[in-house]
């Protein structure tokens, strides 16, 4: 395996140093949100983090979460609101935000345009682990 170039998943392996993600998991969904996961238990059966890129169409929203992991949001375009422990908290591009684990959140996009966005979870989101409320 050294320096020798090989294929194993969706990822390109070269020599020891590193890994590159060429082709996210992209995550089933329902409700137009795209999910786009490069590490994490879907992607890479990494179970100590996830990272995913995210595009919420206008008007999208999630029933309420208690997550058991630490959640890092940052938004690269348009606006997010967050809903966390009875305080809505707007975040715009160039921001971020730590909702921390065991927290009572709420995501949506009450905008008018689309929000792109990056999130990393620690250790990685499941959906065993999300805690998500019924609707």
């Amino acid at each position: 395996m050294d320096n020798v170039p090989y294929f194993c998943g969706t990822f390109l392996f070269i020599g020891m140093g590193y890994i590159k993600q060429d082709k996210p998991f992209v995550v089933p969904t329902t409700d137009g949100k795209l999910i786009e996961e490069h590490v994490g238990l879907a992607s890479t059966g990494n179970s100590n983090i996830s990272i995913a890129h995210m595009l919420a169409p206008s008007g999208w929203s999630e029933p309420f979460q208690q997550p058991a992991f630490d959640e890092y949001t940052l938004v690269s375009k348009g606006k997010k609101m967050f809903e966390v422990d009875g305080e809505m908290i707007e975040v715009s591009a160039g921001e971020s935000i730590l909702i921390k684990k065991g927290s009572r959140v709420r995501y949506s996009n009450p905008f008018s345009e689309p929000c792109e966005y990056w999130s990393v979870c620690l250790p990685a989101f499941s959906i065993e682990s999300v805690n998500r409320e019924a609707e």
